[in-house]
């Protein structure tokens, strides 16, 4: 249903029965709002503008809510069906769950503008680690980003437009903006998935290796942008592992799917709503993470993601 068929007078009326004493009348009258879509939300906050009523507005405000939701969902699921699973693309959708006008292009041109900066510097002829020294000098000492270790759980850290604003982060969302950078300069970094903290690796580029699929790739030696983009290699890992009492394993070691890095991200948001005690953000996070879930075990069978 399109709102353009809603008179003026047809939405007031609904409103209206949304202060009813009765709870099933605010339900039914709740979903005919919900069944108009993002039309309808401009009328709805010109209305709330307006209204002293706080429980009214407070209802208003919900169903805008649950409408920006369905959103995000249709947007994510179209994401998931689509050929390409662009990372940057799953990032901005996750960001407009909380920033519903985000501007996606501000967000684009801001990493582009990064992109340029590094790529100026950039030599191809330079060794891996000189390139991996151009993306730390660029990254953290001319544009500050920086881990957010004042706000770790803070689940602004994990909403890709405020990480470019704040400059500051939360180990993944440093690392996805790293290396969303490094592959705009053909540079093969793709993130580990590691128990407790998530890190980067430089990939095998060597001719014999380029033809090989991504997870099939060695790493030459690992990045944390969390600590400056400090590099460090396969003993540093096994000693993480054992100080977390965690058994190592090939996954740990090699480069992840971009779903495993949606769901991480979602899985961060949840702990940090959680932390907060925002229980129907957590209900909703979850739901696009175990969409991802579902997603992928029909592409690819059980087992096919670990977390």
């Amino acid at each position: 249903m399109n709102n353009e068929n809603v008179t003026d007078e047809r939405l007031k009326a609904l409103i209206s029965l949304l202060d009813d004493s009765d709870e099933e009348v605010v339900a039914h009258v709740t979903e005919q709002l919900l069944s108009y879509g993002n039309e309808i939300i401009p009328r709805l906050e010109h209305v709330w503008e307006d209204l002293r009523d706080l429980q009214l507005q407070e209802r208003i405000e919900n169903i805008i809510h649950k409408i920006q939701f369905q959103q995000t969902h249709d947007a994510l699921h179209t994401w998931l069906e689509s050929s390409r699973h662009d990372l940057l693309q799953a990032m901005l959708i996750i960001a407009r769950y909380q920033y519903p006008d985000l501007q996606e292009n501000r967000v684009r041109n801001h990493i582009e503008s990064i992109r340029i900066d590094a790529w100026m510097e950039m030599n191809y002829y330079l060794t891996a680690l000189e390139k991996v020294r151009i993306l730390n000098h660029i990254f953290f000492r001319i544009h500050g980003f920086s881990g957010n270790t004042d706000h770790y759980n803070d689940p602004q850290n994990s909403f890709i437009n405020k990480v470019l604003e704040t400059r500051k982060g939360n180990p993944i969302s440093l690392c996805v903006l790293y290396m969303i950078i490094a592959q705009r300069l053909n540079v093969p970094i793709y993130g580990i998935n590691l128990p407790q903290h998530f890190i980067l690796a430089y990939l095998d580029d060597s001719e014999a290796a380029e033809n090989l699929p991504m997870e099939q790739r060695e790493p030459l030696f690992y990045i944390n942008p969390f600590n400056k983009g400090m590099v460090f290699g396969k003993k540093e890992i096994d000693q993480f592992l054992q100080l977390i009492k965690k058994e190592p394993e090939a996954r740990f070691y090699k480069a992840c799917s971009v779903f495993e890095i949606v769901t991480r991200v979602c899985n961060n948001l949840i702990g940090s709503y959680q932390e907060e005690k925002k229980l129907d953000k957590v209900k909703e996070i979850e739901t696009l993470r175990d969409m991802i879930a579902v997603y992928v075990n029909k592409r690819l069978g059980p087992g096919g993601m670990q977390d």
